[in-house]
């Protein structure tokens, strides 16, 4: 095999526009699943830091480890924001594979659109994740 040579041959016909197109669209309905799973250990670890603060502020309630919810809440908000941010890393390194220039002829499109609105949406996640996390750190809520 010659040194310079392509891993793949890639061939722009419409079988391969059309492959090209599913595997840019499962990337996307996969950096949604992560904003979907992304938004649900946002949400849980600000629900349990907030039923258990109400719970605890019940006076015939005596906790034996009244900041274990909190550090709990606190640990679920970081895992969101934390696989979140991998996601986006992943998901932009796969997007410049696919619009780099052994697919670009495949694409079809030229030159690569703008940023996905997913990708908006996947950022904006993690700015609440990161308001949540720093009010529940500082007692906000």
């Amino acid at each position: 095999m010659e040194q310079g040579a392509q891993r793949f041959a890639v061939k722009a016909d419409a079988a391969t526009h059309f492959a090209w197109i599913r595997t840019r669209l499962a990337l996307e309905r996969t950096l949604m699943a992560g904003v979907r799973t992304a938004t649900a250990l946002i949400g849980f670890g600000f629900t349990i830091v907030q039923f258990f603060q109400r719970f605890a502020s019940n006076e015939a309630v005596n906790m034996r480890f009244p900041a274990a919810p909190r550090y709990l809440g606190l640990a679920l908000i970081a895992a969101g924001v934390l696989q979140l941010s991998v996601f986006l890393v992943q998901y932009n390194r796969f997007v410049d594979h696919l619009w780099g220039p052994d697919y670009r002829e495949v694409a079809g499109i030229q030159p690569a659109p703008s940023t996905s609105s997913s990708v908006w949406v996947a950022l904006l996640v993690i700015l609440i994740g990161v308001f949540a996390f720093g009010a529940v750190l500082a007692h906000w809520v």
